[in-house]
């Protein structure tokens, strides 16, 4: 693998280059006595300006890149705000930046840290280079970490094709590949229009929850209480990283839509001439005034009103989907004096007893059992503005799914002259119609795993929640356990779907061992996308900016040690994720304590 430094400039025009490569176009950027007075401001507001390692690592690469061994005694000034700051260790990491000869940071990464510490540099010279306004110094620091991130990887320095396919290296997991050949055979027939990896993940996803509102009849026993499918889902991502082919699933139901609205229609239709009869005969004693009918539909839009949202479920027996692309939709309508339904949205998804009063003839309604699921997608932004904080309810309702970003260009001509997907999900779609009116005409249908797969179900909850409140405190444990909730609900509409493949329609459905290894596969995955949102969120008791590393860092450090260890293993993982020794060590103490590993023997450990 080579060891040369990974250079932009390569496939970068010059008109678009943005780092300098020379050292004497850094020095331009910025002279010694920007840094020396940017320090003395740090340390009169004695403020750790890299309070984890990557923050650290980088101000050591920018100090050895613009002052050589001359920026070991201004790299010992700033890292001695840091709680645990040691001076033989700091010296080692100074050597190990000057032996790495920067790795592409720059100077300019030293002052992105202080500015975003509160430190400020509006009147140093690097403030007023053109490059460096309105917030392009972050952008710059950002291009720099990328750089750095990936210049360890490149096997070809010529092919810029290495670059884009390491990018996705640090992103979030996505479904194990061997659960779609898993799948219901209904199931498999959507997720073969994948175009990659997280797109194969959100038909997935979306075709779950879409259906999760179009299973009549069926329900199961989960913590004594009745449930039925019923799901929420999120997936977030940055614009135009392919979240918009979620609205493929929307097809999935709707023929159900359609029908229930053309029924509407019709009804109307005859309540309209009875109307017209009543009035005309009112003189009549016997005449009997004609009743509304209920509004017959599937999908709720989630600019309604409370009273509209409750209303809508009534008519439709407590069933009811959301689906919208834009998450600030139902955020804003929240936001609203006459929107404010998000405790009816919470209840929902328990089905827990919704109250409220029609205006129209001052009747006190109760909604019994709402069946309410929700499709929302947008920017991560959105969440905040829907979910404020950690402790909101809302949170831990919800399925969450971060969408990787690929640098890949798809092929936009590849169904050129072929079916479009559009008309490829109406006709799943269809076929799907047929299994909601064989549930819909079937006498109910419960749900259960045998006892076996009971008692796998408890013990690795068991052990999910114990990890995740020992690595991320107690807020994130209600996610945790309606993530269990949300498990058995996913098992549910597979192995419903699996009638598809074998035809049985009987009162009692046991779910098979392909059904609920993919369900536990899934969510496994999905309990470090609600980790990855969950640190997004402000937190009741937030962790002060010192920390020395992220909790989800910990949790991935957990992950990757093998079954049995030793303190040279543990270390190896812990470089690989950028941890340094002592804070290595550290975890393995607190891991040890909270009984996540078992020191069994001498540098002998091993899980649980």
């Amino acid at each position: 693998m080579s060891k040369k430094k990974f250079n932009p400039s390569e496939w970068v025009s010059d008109k678009t280059k943005q780092i300098p490569q020379s050292q004497e176009s850094l020095q331009s950027l910025c002279t010694n006595s920007d840094i020396e007075e940017i320090t003395r401001r740090i340390e009169s507001s004695s403020v750790d300006i890299a309070p984890n390692y990557a923050d650290w690592r980088d101000l050591g690469f920018a100090l050895a890149d613009a002052l050589g061994e001359s920026g070991r005694s201004y790299f010992h000034r700033l890292s001695k705000f840091y709680p645990s700051y040691n001076q033989s260790e700091t010296d080692k990491q100074f050597d190990n930046c000057l032996k790495a000869h920067g790795h592409g940071i720059t100077i300019k990464t030293l002052f992105h840290l202080a500015k975003q510490a509160g430190i400020e540099i509006s009147n140093l010279q690097i403030a007023k280079l053109p490059n460096c306004q309105n917030g392009d110094l972050a952008i710059l620091a950002k291009s720099e970490r990328i750089i750095l991130q990936n210049s360890d990887k490149i096997k070809h320095d010529s092919d810029p094709s290495s670059f884009s396919e390491e990018l996705e290296t640090t992103s979030l997991p996505v479904f194990p590949d061997d659960i779609y050949s898993l799948l219901p055979d209904f199931l498999q027939q959507i997720t073969r229009n994948a175009i990659s990896p997280e797109d194969a993940d959100l038909l997935l996803l979306g075709s779950l929850v879409v259906l999760s509102a179009c299973m009549p009849n069926v329900y199961g026993i989960y913590g004594g209480v009745t449930v039925y499918p019923n799901l929420f889902l999120f997936v977030s991502a940055q614009a135009s990283a392919g979240k918009g082919r979620l609205t493929l699933c929307r097809h999935l139901v709707e023929p159900i839509h359609h029908r229930l609205r053309e029924s509407y229609k019709i009804e109307m239709e005859e309540y309209r001439r009875k109307q017209a009869e009543y009035v005309a005969n009112k003189k009549n004693p016997d005449a009997e005034q004609p009743q509304e009918p209920p509004l017959r539909t599937l999908f709720i839009p989630a600019n309604s009103s409370a009273t509209s949202v409750y209303q809508v479920l009534n008519d439709n027996k407590g069933v009811g989907l959301m689906f919208e692309t834009e998450g600030d939709t139902l955020a804003n309508t929240f936001k609203s004096d006459y929107g404010n339904f998000s405790d009816g949205f919470r209840k929902a998804f328990h089905h827990e007893t919704i109250s409220y009063n029609r205006r129209k003839d001052r009747e006190f309604v109760e909604l019994q059992s709402p069946r309410l699921s929700a499709v929302l997608s947008g920017t991560p932004r959105q969440i905040l503005t829907l979910i404020p904080d950690a402790e909101n309810g809302l949170f831990s309702r919800f399925i969450f799914y971060f969408m990787n970003v690929r640098l890949v260009w798809n092929n936009v001509f590849a169904n050129d002259g072929a079916d479009t997907l559009d008309s490829t999900f109406c006709r799943i779609g269809e076929q799907f119609y047929d299994l909601y009116k064989i549930l819909q005409t079937s006498p109910p249908i419960r749900f259960c795993f045998s006892k076996p797969r009971q008692d796998e179900f408890n013990a690795f909850f068991d052990d999910v929640q114990k990890q995740y409140a020992a690595l991320f405190g107690l807020d994130i444990v209600a996610s945790v356990r309606r993530l269990g909730l949300i498990t058995y609900r996913i098992a549910m509409i597979l192995t419903t779907l699996r009638i598809y493949d074998d035809g049985n329609i009987s009162t009692t459905m046991v779910c098979n061992d392909a059904d609920f290894r993919t369900a536990l596969a899934m969510v496994n995955v999905l309990l470090q996308h609600t980790a990855k949102v969950f640190q997004t969120l402000p937190q009741q008791n937030p962790q002060p900016a010192s920390a020395p590393e992220p909790e989800l860092l910990r949790r991935q450090f957990l992950d990757q040690l093998p079954p049995e260890f030793n303190r040279q293993t543990y270390l190896a993982v812990a470089q690989k994720l950028g941890i340094p020794p002592k804070t290595a060590e550290n975890h393995i103490k607190r891991l040890s304590s909270q009984n996540l590993i078992i020191h069994y023997a001498h540098d002998k450990y091993k899980k649980p």
